[in-house]
């Protein structure tokens, strides 16, 4: 149980600049039900959200909406409020932990060619079937609060 706890827990902490990222959650309504995009690593072909750096001189959502469309090819309209944060690990055998903040994203258009087309793949899932697909609990838990939380950014 407290390894579960362990495993699951995130705070939010203050980290340098340099170790701070930026995703968006995207997610879109049909038929009255949300389904989430998830895409693929590079690496290790786990399902996660589109995340990367924030680039100078962009807000942190203009960098997580950048990064759907350069790793899923979806475009829409993101959330300048963090749904919440999780932490993940870069870089193989020198692993940098890092927060990364997701912002919600309502799809409005998804791309048939993108960047990161031939490097990933990309999956739209019911919240119970993106649960057991993606790789981290925590991004888990943060899609289940854009479920329960309808009448905010899933509502817009």
């Amino acid at each position: 149980m407290l390894r579960d706890f362990l495993n699951n827990w995130s705070p939010r902490v203050e980290t340098a600049s340099g170790l701070r990222q930026a995703g968006a959650l995207p997610y879109a309504v049909v038929e009255g039900r949300l389904a989430f995009l998830l895409i693929t690593t590079r690496r290790t072909g786990r399902w996660i959200f589109p995340k990367g750096g924030i680039e100078p001189g962009t807000t942190p959502w203009e960098s997580a909406a950048a990064e759907a469309v350069e790793e899923a090819g979806v475009v829409g309209e993101i959330d300048q409020v963090a749904i919440g944060s999780y932490r993940a690990s870069t870089g193989g055998s020198t692993a940098t932990l890092i927060d990364v903040d997701l912002y919600p994203l309502r799809v409005t258009q998804q791309l048939d060619d993108w960047r990161e087309r031939g490097q990933r793949l990309r999956h739209w899932a019911t919240l119970d079937e993106a649960k057991r697909l993606l790789a981290d609990r925590s991004l888990a838990r943060l899609a289940e609060k854009v479920e329960f939380s309808r009448s905010g950014p899933a509502s817009r």
